[in-house]
């Protein structure tokens, strides 16, 4: 890896921990294009579960009086079914799919709420949204839109909604992280970072995570809802222009 490379991977750890820790979803999705961008998908998998889940464990710890276990607890038993049944599938997407997956996730954002009638807090509804939400994570490498389908309709506090889906989250990247990791268990060269980028990286996406949530604590509920799905939905597009022209130079 090249130091111009390093570098920017460790700068979108702390910048994107950082918009994690104001809207919980955005901060993943746009350090996961990052990572495809100058590693190849497996590497890029690997190294967004490690810094996400450093990221969002310690946004969980950090927030740990507002996280609601029960539903933890149910998305957790879910997540390891679905890392289950991708492992056996043995699926990795190319890269135009993955950013053609990535650039149609945030869209998801724009469901109509009178079409939604879902609600984490109820048990079943948190085992359907650890099972899906963790399939999505594992094919196209973020699934935070989708996971706020399960939190419209809760009664949470903004507070409430960050700390439990990143709590949640810890589970989704941990299954990421078992699934492409695999390489790393058999010395094979898939193109990971070096433990130094990570030595770094992962203090910042701490740092990041703190900053993150300075914010969180300034803003509305309002005004989070709102610029959360802009800001998902502008990186979604230029993911989506970025899976043109990868599939155009692949023809």
């Amino acid at each position: 890896m090249s130091l111009i490379s390093a570098a920017f991977v460790v700068a979108m750890a702390f910048v994107t921990a950082t918009l994690s820790g104001v809207f919980g979803m955005a901060g993943g999705l746009v350090l996961m294009g990052a990572l495809a961008f100058v590693l190849p998908v497996q590497a890029a998998f690997v190294t967004h579960g490690i810094l996400q889940l450093v990221a969002n464990g310690w946004r969980a710890v950090l927030h740990r009086r507002h996280v609601r276990w029960d539903i933890v607890g149910w998305y957790a038993a879910a997540s390891f079914v679905a890392m289950a049944g991708v492992w056996m599938l043995s699926f990795v997407p190319s890269k135009p799919l993955l950013f053609l997956l990535l650039g149609l996730v945030p869209f998801l954002t724009w469901l109509p709420q009178s079409w939604i009638n879902l609600d984490a807090a109820k048990p079943p509804q948190a085992f359907v949204s650890g099972l899906t939400v963790t399939g999505l994570n594992l094919t196209a490498g973020v699934a935070g839109p989708l996971l706020d389908i399960f939190f419209v309709r809760t009664e949470l506090t903004r507070h409430a909604i960050v700390a439990t889906k990143a709590a949640t989250q810890v589970f989704a990247h941990l299954a990421k992280i078992l699934v492409y990791g695999a390489p790393l268990v058999t010395g094979a060269n898939v193109g990971i970072p070096p433990w130094q980028v990570f030595a770094i990286a992962i203090p910042l996406s701490m740092l990041g995570t703190v900053c993150g949530g300075m914010i969180l604590d300034r803003m509305s509920d309002v005004n989070f809802k709102r610029w959360t799905r802009w800001i998902v939905t502008a990186v979604g597009v230029s993911y989506l222009i970025q899976a043109a022209q990868l599939l155009t130079h692949a023809g």
